[in-house]
């Protein structure tokens, strides 16, 4: 299936959205804005979708995305999906969930591997010190969301 992708502002930076027919399949922070892509409808309604929620009037997304990893990193996924907003969970926590109390590191992996951040919000989850750690829009970021949600709770 042929992929291509669009850029949107956000208070964050520009948001890359790379979508494959009708659903976004990827989202990512960039600094790389030579080429402003090809909006279309999904990549419109899920920017809408963000920047609600940026704007703390979203607590969770519809609009369509597929993730595509291992079958280990579709549980990790889906176990994010489950925490609640405003709230967050160690890496030890979601593994326990995924059955294997013992995977906090490749909870860890699944999390830095998460083809849609911000709806797939790994985010939420924190080191078991509970310490943030770990995130692809930077730890600057992570601390916003997280500060962000609890204040909208």
């Amino acid at each position: 299936m042929e992929k291509d992708f669009a850029l949107y502002k956000t208070p964050f930076g520009y948001l890359r959205m790379t979508y494959a027919g009708d659903r976004i399949i990827d989202l990512e922070i960039t600094t790389d804005v030579k080429n402003n892509g090809v909006a279309t409808k999904v990549t419109d309604m899920a920017y809408g979708e963000i920047t609600e929620y940026f704007d703390g009037k979203r607590k969770e997304f519809t609009f369509p995305f597929e993730l595509r990893g291992t079958e280990f990193q579709k549980r990790v996924w889906k176990a994010l999906c489950d925490i609640p907003y405003g709230e967050t969970k160690t890496y030890k926590d979601i593994a326990i969930e995924v059955g294997n109390e013992k995977a906090s590191r490749a909870v860890g992996m699944a999390c830095n591997r998460n083809p849609i951040m911000i709806a797939v919000p790994c985010h939420r989850v924190i080191g078991s010190n509970n310490k943030l750690v770990g995130y692809a829009g930077g730890i600057d970021m992570k601390r916003r969301l997280i500060d962000m949600e609890k204040e909208n709770k």
